[in-house]
This record gives C-alpha cells, sequence and structure tokens, in this order.
C-alpha cells in the first residue's frame, strides 16, 4: 500500500499542516476559496462537522461566528467544512434558524467534495462519505499545533478552543486549566 493509498491521516502536530484549497461560501459569495497558502501569518482554526442542515453543527458554527471578534483580536482565521456543495452551504446560510437555516456568517464554510481534506486531517468517515467533528490550530508558520476529534453527536466549546489558542500564543509552558492572564510554568 502507498503513502497515498493509506487511509490514515498525514495532519501530526508538530508538523506542517496538510495544505487545503476548497470552494468556500463567504458572505453570499459562492466563488470564495479557502487556502492555507493565503493565510500565512494568521494563526488558523479550521474545524470540521458532518453536514449542513442537522442537529448539533448549527450550534457549533452559530457559536464559534458569535465569537468570531475574539478570535480575530487573537490574529485569527476561522474555517468551518464538510463534505457539503457550497451550494448547500450557502442554501442553509439563506434560511434563519428559525426555519432550519444558521443564518449569515461572518466566517467562510469551505466544500470538500471529494473527502480529501478531511482525509488529509483524519476525520473523514468512508462509509458515510461525511467528516467527525474535527478541530485544528494552526500557527502562523502553517505548522499544526492542536487538534481534536469528537464522536458525531458532541459539540465542541468555543470557550476551550479560545483557551487553547490563547495557551499556545503564550509560548509558555501552561498547567492544566491555565487561563489567559495566569503565570505559565517556569522550569
Amino acid at each position: 500500500m502507498s503513502d497515498q493509498d493509506c487511509c490514515c491521516c498525514t495532519a501530526k502536530v508538530g508538523q506542517a499542516a496538510p495544505q487545503f484549497d476548497m470552494p468556500a461560501v463567504v458572505d453570499g459569495r459562492l466563488d470564495a476559496r479557502a487556502r492555507l497558502k493565503d493565510l500565512k501569518g494568521k494563526w488558523v482554526v479550521l474545524y470540521f462537522y458532518p453536514l449542513d442542515f442537522t442537529f448539533v453543527c448549527p450550534t457549533e458554527i452559530t457559536g464559534l461566528d458569535n465569537r468570531i471578534n475574539e478570535f480575530q483580536e487573537l490574529n485569527a482565521v476561522v474555517i468551518g467544512c464538510s463534505t457539503d456543495s457550497v451550494h448547500s452551504h450557502n442554501a442553509w446560510m439563506q434560511k434563519s434558524p428559525k426555519e432550519g437555516g444558521i443564518g449569515k456568517l461572518v466566517h467562510p464554510l469551505a466544500s470538500d467534495l471529494t473527502g480529501k481534506v478531511c482525509r488529509d486531517y483524519g476525520v473523514y468517515l468512508d462509509d458515510q462519505g461525511i467528516a467527525l467533528r474535527g478541530l485544528f490550530i494552526i500557527d502562523p508558520d502553517g505548522v499544526l499545533q492542536y487538534g481534536v476529534v469528537h464522536a458525531l453527536n458532541v459539540g465542541r466549546s468555543v470557550d476551550e478552543t479560545l483557551r487553547v489558542l490563547q495557551a499556545l500564543q503564550s509560548g509558555g509552558l501552561c498547567p492544566i486549566n491555565w487561563q489567559p492572564g495566569q503565570s505559565t510554568l517556569k522550569v
């Protein structure tokens, strides 16, 4: 079996993050692109979710979007991704939450129709053609610094994502439950 045939992900913490270039919906535009190479110098929070028009996903997506200013203040870009098309993403964003949609978002939703990026990050479920709930933080030099993958039925924590991002940016040794403003460990 060649490396290209392997089902294992290529994403490894401490190594260069797998590159991606996907169509995305940004501010109602279907012709946008989400490219890692365009984000050099920024922190990137790349998260994967299973499907549009589902139940847990809207809580995560809108939760992240509601706190987008906090990510931007930390020089971070947030990108959501699923195996749905940009047309599905756009239709979902055109509906209000009361109508089963998510409404307008500030951050982009990318489309990984082939599942290649999902595979690269180790979140693709071959038997279902969808992604697990994965979240990855990539530093300004393109190095993967953090990754977490959840089961389909468990949403992620925006507070924890922001805490980890700030811990990574501190450059120090951050003990359990470290919070921004607290001292890091001295050795």
